[in-house]
């Protein structure tokens, strides 16, 4: 049983389907293991035992009865604390929510139960999702995978973890800037997120809604695959022959490539090598719009961010952390003109950079340019925090300010992943990409 907690969930389910696991029995081991670990209460914010029961012993009778409802039938999950779960209190990492318990599931966690997932229970994240560092001195910091004493990655913080520590076989998180992706890379997952508007969003707590992306920290391309289908409630993308002989991938030049970390920037050169040495052609590739994107970051994220939640974090401020209240601040002052002025430039960028990008399969970029950092020294340093997590969130953003499909993978290096981004909707072929990549980085 032990050796089912670091299987991936599409093995978990072919287990499943031919009677060598039983799902009730499977449960019952990650939950055992929840209640082991030493940093399970910083993983974990909720537990949901009794649903997750109840799932796993309805999910093991269909598979006795040879009436699965699909490939991930009977698989147990975690779900970040953003996600609206009916009767368990959904809090989005902050004191300012404390005793919110919605009556309804959040949209994918309905669909994901109607698929017969099994629903561990929620994860601990940054404060209502606006920090990429994962550290939380208000509920708690989860662990990375990689060193103890080291934030996980935020938002998706707890979802990473408990992913990574084996107590679930997969993670769904939220990502507005990177909180899919930072912790995904920084414990060694597959992190996808995807096109805003694509998944819905309905019954999960906003940050700014026009970013919103709900997406799965998984163990593989294939798990990412199989839990996008369940989230949106569709057929899983077909990733059979994949290959990366002939693709042409972008290598983004300028803003992502500077003030790299020693580890990053070796783990991305040798992954770009095996990547090569697979059939694909690398090619460089400068595209200044992102360059001039980057700068519109404060206007456009900070001021939905603070137009959000502006009257509750003013109401009791002193329940936030400082530093996260401060960037929400950082909104309050931007003009209406100012916000509709970026969006409306932020449009025309886009465009350039999908006609820059229509020759090329993927964007290619390292995930993260530097590695977690202690979560001590984040605590104690001021302009530290500052500058790690800016400098965090800086790759990622790039997907979300132009409005792609992104994903990370594991590049063999602890704590380093690969970033590839692909067009607007276009999840089916990146994740096509993504599994030639896996293969060849594996």
């Amino acid at each position: 049983m032990q050796d089912w907690l670091y299987m991936s969930a599409a093995d978990l389910g072919r287990g499943i389907d031919v009677g060598r696991i039983d799902a009730a029995e499977l449960t019952e081991a990650y939950l055992a293991a929840i209640a082991a670990h030493p940093a399970a209460r910083r993983i974990y914010s909720a537990t949901t035992e009794d649903r997750a029961r109840a799932e796993a012993q309805a999910a093991a009778r269909r598979a006795r009865e040879g009436q699965r409802r699909g490939p991930l039938d009977g698989v147990p999950i975690s779900w970040k604390d953003l996600f609206d779960s009916a009767g368990t209190a959904t809090q989005a990492g902050s004191r300012l929510l404390e005793g919110r318990v919605p009556a309804r599931d959040a949209e994918v966690l309905a669909n994901a139960t109607a698929a017969g997932l099994v629903c561990l229970g929620k994860t601990h994240m940054s404060e209502l999702a606006f920090s990429g560092l994962g550290l939380n001195p208000m509920t708690a910091t989860p662990p990375c995978v990689n060193d103890a004493e080291a934030v996980a990655g935020g938002s998706s913080s707890g979802a990473a973890a408990s992913v990574a520590h084996g107590l679930a076989a997969a993670g769904i998180g939220s990502d507005t800037g990177g909180s899919v992706r930072v912790p995904a890379a920084w414990n060694d997952l597959v992190g996808l997120k995807t096109t805003a508007g694509r998944v819905s969003c309905k019954g999960a707590v906003p940050l700014a809604a026009r970013f919103d992306t709900v997406g799965p920290l998984t163990r593989t391309v294939e798990d990412a695959a199989l839990l996008l289908a369940v989230l949106e409630d569709r057929t899983p993308v077909d990733l059979r022959g994949a290959s990366l002989t002939g693709m042409r991938l972008a290598m983004l030049q300028s803003t992502v490539m500077d003030d790299l970390r020693d580890a990053p920037a070796a783990a991305y050169d040798a992954a770009c090598a095996r990547l090569e040495a697979a059939g694909a052609a690398l090619i460089p590739v400068t595209a200044p719009e992102v360059d001039e994107a980057m700068g519109l970051s404060a206007t456009l994220f900070s001021a939905e961010a603070y137009g959000t939640w502006g009257d509750v974090i003013e109401a009791d401020p002193g329940k936030m952390f400082g530093p996260i209240r401060d960037r929400f601040r950082g909104g309050k002052d931007v003009s209406a003109p100012d916000f509709v002025a970026a969006w409306q430039l932020l449009d025309r960028l886009r465009g350039v950079w999908a006609t820059r990008m229509a020759g090329y399969d993927a964007a290619l970029m390292p995930s993260a340019p530097n590695l977690p950092p202690d979560a001590n020294r984040l605590m104690e340093d001021g302009a530290y925090y500052v500058t790690e997590n800016l400098l965090t969130l800086r790759n990622t953003r790039v997907g979300n300010l132009m409005g792609l499909a992104a994903i990370t993978l594991p590049t063999g290096v602890p704590s380093c992943g690969i970033m590839l981004c692909g067009a607007a909707m276009g999840e089916a072929r990146l994740l096509r990409v993504a599994q030639a990549a896996e293969t060849a980085l594996r």
